[in-house]
């Protein structure tokens, strides 16, 4: 039996995760992720792509973000019939995440068409909705730690990787005549001390690791999180309005958490605090169906006073009319899309408002061009003025930074033959692989966009 791999995504890039598994003739697409940022990678969307979507086996996701889930109703509208293998967690986030995306994309096209600032005719959507209600009967959902079966060679085992709801950790077993190989795809990997995921789980042993390297190059202290958050609020929020995009599935929740906090023992003052997501709000309410997945106590936290879901578009216009004392929470949390455009649409040039990210930023996002000071960026067509204060808040990411990433592959008793570096931008990944080698791994790769390996041959 021969395995090879090669890299579609995620590959010197923290979005569109995508490893192709090729175990003798059957093939295995280990996340199927949308390509995020600057434009050279999310033209790679529109490609198809370079094996038929209809020779697939299967595709297993570890988590519903978009950039290792977004591109499935994409390669299901190409062919894609099989089997889509994740958590049950995981599959109610992504009839959500789907659903919102591919409104989304409706949206802008139309938008598009309408302004006449695109080259092509009749601008589309990558995906429409339609492709989604295809999409979503292909999803198998299966319990953590439970031993799947694809095939009588090849088995697999989600662990909680303690990244967002239902975020796995990948274990694949391939039986060979003689010998049983072990494969373990980190997927996002989360925090040892996020207040409501559990940490991630530790497998002690994996002759290949595909590892994620999103914060490789950086240390995230997430002790004081709630005391910077405190600083931040009490120093603009008398001035004009904060906004903080934040990405609906799990960063939402963590702000809602410290912020029902800090306002029940006094730190901050009672302040209006306006979800203003559709998605962010159905996700928050999957907290109450998987409460086994977290460690949540307190179910009325997200039931403040203070908090106000914003469902419609009506309500979301009407927060304009706020001039200060006021907080909204809106996506998407890289500027990409979602109702935080509306808002900085109208308050980007107010030098009386805060912009306060809460979250990594990827190259070519909106979000990565304010914190590196570009004067004006682009929505809806038009070049917008950047006057208004803006600041990052460091250690809320759900990513595990280079010490917790070390010190999880160092928890593999049996080490790798060989480990991929993934889903981080060349630095990062530069940085963690140096780190390992001092460390003492052997044969650490940082694959390219499309590079091929055969992991094992004859087995």
């Amino acid at each position: 039996m021969d395995v090879r791999i090669k890299f579609l995504g995620g590959a010197q890039s923290v979005t569109g995760s995508k490893f192709l598994l090729e175990i003798d003739e059957f093939r295995l697409l280990i996340d199927c992720g949308l390509f995020q940022g600057l434009k050279k990678l999310r033209l790679r969307n529109w490609e198809d792509l370079p094996i038929p979507a209809e020779s697939i086996d299967a595709i297993v996701l570890t988590h519903a973000h978009l950039d290792h889930s977004g591109y499935v109703p994409r390669i299901v509208k190409q062919g894609f019939k099989g089997k889509i293998h994740c958590t049950e967690a995981t599959a109610d986030l992504l009839e959500i995440l789907w659903i919102d995306s591919a409104k989304l994309q409706e949206e802008e096209a139309e938008f598009i068409k309408k302004k006449g600032y695109s080259k092509h005719e009749n601008p589309l959507a990558l995906y429409n909705q339609k492709d989604v209600q295809i999409s979503l009967p292909l999803l198998k959902t299966h319990p953590f730690e439970t031993l799947i079966t694809l095939t009588e060679n090849i088995q697999l085992k989600f662990y909680p990787a303690g990244h967002i709801l239902g975020a796995s950790i990948v274990e694949l077993k391939v039986k060979g005549d003689t010998q049983e190989k072990n494969l373990l795809i980190s997927g996002d990997i989360g925090r040892e001390n996020d207040p409501v995921l559990f940490p991630p789980t530790v497998v002690k042993s994996a002759d290949i690791v595909l590892m994620e390297s999103t914060y490789g190059d950086r240390i995230n202290n997430n002790e004081d999180i709630k005391e910077t958050l405190k600083d931040h609020i009490l120093k603009n929020i008398d001035s004009g309005v904060i906004m903080i995009p934040a990405f609906t599935v799990g960063r939402t929740q963590n702000l809602l958490l410290y912020l029902h906090d800090l306002m029940r023992t006094g730190d901050i003052p009672e302040t209006p605090v306006y979800i203003d997501s559709p998605m962010a709000i159905s996700v928050t309410s999957l907290y109450e169906k998987y409460d086994a997945l977290h460690r949540l106590e307190d179910k009325a936290v997200f039931n403040d006073r203070n908090f106000h879901y914003v469902k419609d578009q009506m309500q979301s216009n009407s927060l304009k009319a706020l001039k200060n004392k006021a907080i909204i929470i809106s996506a998407s949390g890289m500027l990409t899309g979602g109702r935080i455009l509306n808002h900085l649409f109208q308050r980007l040039s107010n030098k009386n408002d805060t912009l306060l990210f809460s979250g990594y930023q990827a190259i070519g996002t909106r979000g990565r061009d304010i914190l590196e000071g570009k004067e004006k960026i682009r929505i809806y067509g038009e070049e917008i003025s950047v006057h208004c204060q803006y600041d990052e808040i460091e250690g809320l990411s759900a990513h595990a930074d280079q010490t917790e990433l070390i010190e999880w592959y160092q928890k593999i008793v049996e080490k790798p033959k060989y480990t991929f570096i993934v889903h981080g931008e060349i630095r990062a990944a530069e940085a963690l692989k140096s780190k390992l080698e001092n460390a003492g791994a052997k044969n650490v790769f940082i694959p390219d966009y499309l590079e091929s390996f055969e992991l094992f041959s004859g087995i």
